[in-house]
């Protein structure tokens, strides 16, 4: 078998595409807060990550501006050489004073956060532990690591400790869960996770990418939600979200960040943040210090959506946060309402496996502090219109 036979024999792309309902890949030609423009329509968006609305907020967009024009476009290098610029250096102080841990480090993407973290503190002869939905970038960042993977059912805390009691008592532990689960918005159960982990002698990582900026009283994520901040040992967050930039970040105690910069392979070798990035993501965090209006905006949102979506007769699942999904189960179907919602000015995410296991295909909402009313009712009224023509409503 050549190669690329694999690639010759995938057609379920094409397929999808010849019956006109292929969703992935949409060149968006203007952002214009939440309005985004597709093939010269405009549509809402509520497909975006941008939950407290700072895409577009005048002091990012100053922000990067200067940067740009003190420091260049690009570093042309990475952080372990040329590529260190005083912004750097600061965003990560701001950070670990901000998440309230003894240091912080940034990474280029969120992805590399993960991948750099798990291969670099997980070796040979230890036990990485994680849920089974978490995110993609922990699975790969587990595959590259030289331990031993185990993995819980979702949520299922008797089977953790099951897991955990499986494992020889002298044998390294890390547990890594995502705080804020990203396709179904449903929250870790953090309180119970750090019992465990303690009895058990494990330490504890929280991919906090969709939590920070959203959940807890001051932003910092599920672990304040929940109050267990000082039992988290590690806290992952990306930039691409609630900071409206892109990049991610670890932060916690600071001889493991130190150990992590010094060996993590994907910061390393990876050019480092834009100094556009990292200024936008400076700003933003001040407005999020400053700005908890906009937090208390987004729940309001989301209370509004939830409810407006379940009394219609959808299925949410199991969410707790801006993040709502539309549960449908059939592929087809979900690229179906996916095209009617576009039809009807409304932007969406279908989600389909492995995102999301098999027949559990969903359509993915997610809201901005800076959504209109206007737009928020226009949005459940093509939910209910596009529903009821495909039969999913009654």
């Amino acid at each position: 078998m050549g190669i690329f036979d694999k690639c010759y024999d995938f057609t379920r792309a094409e397929e999808v595409m010849e019956k006109g309902i292929y969703p992935y890949f949409t060149p968006i030609e203007e952002v214009k807060g939440n309005i985004v423009k597709v093939d010269g329509h405009d549509m809402i968006m509520v497909g975006s990550n941008n939950y407290l609305g700072l895409i577009n907020h005048p002091r990012a967009l100053k922000a990067a501006k200067e940067a740009i024009e003190r420091y260049g476009v690009s570093t042309c290098g990475s952080r372990f050489l040329n590529g260190t610029l005083d912004i750097h250096v600061e965003l990560e102080e701001r950070l670990a004073r901000f998440m309230k841990k003894e240091a912080a480090l940034a990474f280029s993407t969120g992805f590399q956060t993960n991948l750099g973290i798990v291969s670099t503190l997980v070796g040979r002869g230890d036990a990485v532990i994680t849920d089974r939905m978490v995110h993609a970038s922990i699975i790969d960042a587990c595959h590259l690591s030289f331990g031993k993977i185990y993995k819980y059912s979702h949520n299922d805390m008797t089977d953790l400790e099951r897991v955990l009691d499986s494992i020889n008592n002298e044998t390294a532990k890390l547990i890594i869960v995502d705080g804020v689960f990203s396709m179904e918005g449903d929250l870790a159960n953090l309180p119970e996770i750090v019992k465990i982990a303690k009895k058990y002698d494990a330490k504890v990582m929280v991919d906090d990418a969709h939590g920070i900026g959203v959940m807890g009283k001051n932003g910092r994520g599920t672990a304040e939600h929940f109050g267990v901040e000082d039992d988290v040992d590690l806290v992952m967050g990306t930039f691409s979200k609630s900071f409206a930039s892109l990049g991610g970040f670890v932060a916690g105690e600071k001889k493991v960040i130190s150990y992590i910069k010094h060996f993590a392979r994907s910061l390393i070798f990876s050019a480092s943040i834009t100094p556009a990035s990292v200024a936008t993501v400076l700003a933003n965090l001040d407005i999020i210090e400053k700005e908890p209006e906009r937090r208390e905006r987004l729940w309001e949102i989301t209370r509004k959506m939830r409810s407006g979506f379940e009394s219609m007769g959808y299925n949410t699942g199991y969410t707790e946060t801006p993040i709502i999904p539309l549960l449908i189960g059939d592929d087809e179907k979900t690229f179906i309402l996916w095209k009617l919602l576009r039809e009807n000015g409304v932007f969406t995410n279908p989600v389909i496996y492995p995102a999301v296991p098999q027949g559990q295909a969903l359509i993915r909402t997610s809201y901005s502090a800076t959504h209109t009313e206007e737009e928020l009712n226009t949005v459940l009224n093509s939910f209910e219109k596009c529903g009821k023509m495909l039969g999913i409503l009654k």
